[in-house]
């Protein structure tokens, strides 16, 4: 029988002892069966000395830019649409092969409507102007001079993923379109109280400078809460495909709002009412009203290991690991269940638990080897707990597209096979 082990119990000598006495038996089995099998298959264990050790490697400075090992060179982005020129598309992140919570830079997902400018930050301006005291325009070296902060924060797009079939195979598939980083800039609040916001300001409507002039209509107390003007991500200058040189930042709202390559903030009395909050980024509900503005990613999660795509490599001990996350606020608590839903068992939630930002939760199980379906659900602080995808489906109907926070279970076969229990 599948059974999972207590992960609430944070006592290091506990739960070890607990893992040693649930996963005795396949210890042992890693020993004499794994461990026999992978000597078998390599020469290079000590005494032997393997070929990478008989030369010196690579000089310093081979590469100038560090790069993964090339036996990473699968992890990839997936970009998801087959197009000829791929201006309006989308790559997504490669869930499934990542841990913790930080995504590297080059593997951050990616959506773009007139694809990906290049822009000479020497050249580059933000006008600041509309329902101020004092229109200002900035270079992106004048707002370096501001006070700056750094904040980890999620971004996700809100069609991540659709309600359509098919649903996709792997995490990435699913919810590829989702990241986290550490970002670096300026608060917006700040900017704005340079300029001095009038009495009726009401909303922002920001605008991009690529192609498209992507532009959207941002509720003014959002900009004065958290809002901020990054031009750094985990450290380094923002990459072309993430907005560079300046981006909108605003975290837990959809991966639309946070308009890149930013050019122009204009304040406003009413909201721009732009293609990117009418016909698009819009809902049609089954009364056949529309849900427009829909603006906070709401709580989720996602089971990465195993996951759609993988396989076990036996019965025995395996950690279930995923990601958890809100536009809401902190991640509360994350449920596993390993019997398609009939219990639930509280993951640990991994340190650091933080607003608006991926959570990362692990749950020791003991498989049995039977068939399995697993699935996970994130609880925010505020009490909203994941739904099922048919409690989506119920309240929202099938003409809807965004917003997607539904539970995704994975089916595991009895020969270890990991695949979409929805597909």
């Amino acid at each position: 029988m599948s059974n999972t082990i207590d992960a609430s119990d944070k006592s290091d000598r506990t739960t070890r002892r607990r893992f040693l006495q649930a996963g005795g038996a396949v210890a042992g089995s890693v020993v004499l069966g794994a461990g026999a099998s992978a000597a078998a298959e390599t020469e290079n264990l000590p005494p032997n000395v393997p070929d990478w050790m008989k030369a010196p490697g690579d000089p310093m400075g081979s590469q100038p830019y560090g790069a993964p090992s090339p036996y990473e060179k699968g992890v990839v982005k997936n970009i998801s649409k087959n197009l000829k020129q791929y201006i309006s598309a989308s790559g997504r992140t490669p869930l499934q092969e990542l841990d913790g919570i930080i995504t590297p830079n080059g593997l951050f997902y990616e959506r773009h409507h007139g694809g990906v400018p290049t822009i000479d930050p020497a050249q580059h301006r933000l006008m600041l102007h509309g329902l101020v005291e004092r229109p200002l325009i900035f270079t992106v070296e004048d707002l370096r001079r501001f006070p700056s902060e750094s904040r980890i924060h999620f971004l996700e797009c809100s069609g991540n993923p659709g309600y359509t079939k098919p649903y996709g195979k792997t995490a990435s598939d699913l919810v590829g379109l989702l990241s986290c980083a550490e970002w670096t800039g300026v608060s917006l609040k700040l900017v704005l109280q340079e300029a001095g916001l009038k009495p009726e300001a009401k909303w922002v409507i920001a605008e991009g400078a690529d192609a498209a002039a992507l532009t959207r209509s941002i509720p003014i107390e959002k900009c004065l809460e958290d809002a901020m003007l990054v031009y750094s991500q985990n450290g380094e200058r923002l990459r072309p495909q993430q907005g560079y040189p300046l981006r909108l930042l605003l975290p837990g709202f959809e991966g639309n709002m946070n308009v890149k390559w930013l050019r122009r903030l204009h304040v406003t009395a009413e909201p721009a009412y732009s293609r990117e909050e009418t016909s698009k980024y819009t809902d049609l509900l089954a009364d056949g009203t529309a849900r427009e503005f829909s603006f906070y990613m709401e709580a989720k999660s996602i089971i990465t290991r195993p996951s759609g795509g993988q396989r076990l490599s036996g019965p025995g001990f395996h950690e279930i690991t995923g990601i958890a996350w809100s536009g809401h606020g902190k991640i509360k608590r994350v449920e596993v269940s390993v019997d398609d839903g009939k219990s639930w068992n509280d993951a640990r939630l991994q340190d650091p638990v933080l607003t608006r930002a991926l959570t990362r939760f692990r749950l020791p199980w003991q498989w049995d080897g039977k068939p399995a379906v697993i699935q996970s659900r994130a609880i925010d602080e505020t009490g909203y707990v994941q739904p099922t995808l048919a409690e989506l489906l119920a309240v929202r109907g099938e003409n809807y597209f965004y917003h997607n926070n539904a539970i995704w279970p994975w089916r595991i076969a009895a020969d270890g096979e990991v695949i979409n229990a929805l597909a």
